[in-house]
């Protein structure tokens, strides 16, 4: 592996290492007791849109009958709802709802508020880095790409 891959391979880690950490600290910061699985599985139906349940349990990373239970707590707090597959009417597709979109923005927002304290003194320069990683990361994890729903996510 040639020294400029090993270096990019080592900062990808790195970054996905201090995302875990960042996530974390947030995370404890609050007081919600919900698991992380839920909001995956929110963030992962904005993103890609109404999908199917074996999809979105590969998306969220929990087996199918994790996703069952937690399209059911879902579904019992309306932030969810099924949708009949066109493709396949005996199938169903999950989407969110305007109040589970609220719940997800809501959560997002507790947490970046959670993480106020720690980044309050960034100076511009560090905040135009942060806003252009944000870009970069984004442009290359597009969710545009369907071999995400083709079990190609990690």
């Amino acid at each position: 592996m040639s020294e400029d891959i090993n270096d990019l391979k080592n900062l990808l880690g790195e970054l996905v290492s201090s995302a875990h950490r960042v996530t974390r600290l947030a995370a404890t910061a609050t007081d919600d007791s919900r698991s992380p699985a839920v909001w995956r599985t929110l963030s992962a139906l904005r993103a890609y849109g109404p999908i199917r349940l074996g999809d979105l349990a590969r998306l969220s990373r929990v087996t199918q009958p994790t996703m069952t239970k937690i399209v059911r707590g879902l579904d019992d707090l309306d932030w969810i709802k099924r949708i009949v597959d066109v493709e396949d009417k005996r199938a169903w597709l999950i989407a969110t709802t305007p109040k589970g979109e609220a719940a997800l923005d809501e959560w997002r927002d507790t947490l970046a508020a959670a993480l106020l304290p720690y980044f309050h003194d960034l100076p511009p320069a560090d905040r135009a880095a942060l806003r252009r990683s944000i870009e970069v990361l984004d442009e290359r994890a597009s969710v545009a790409d369907p071999s995400a729903l083709e079990g190609a996510i990690a």
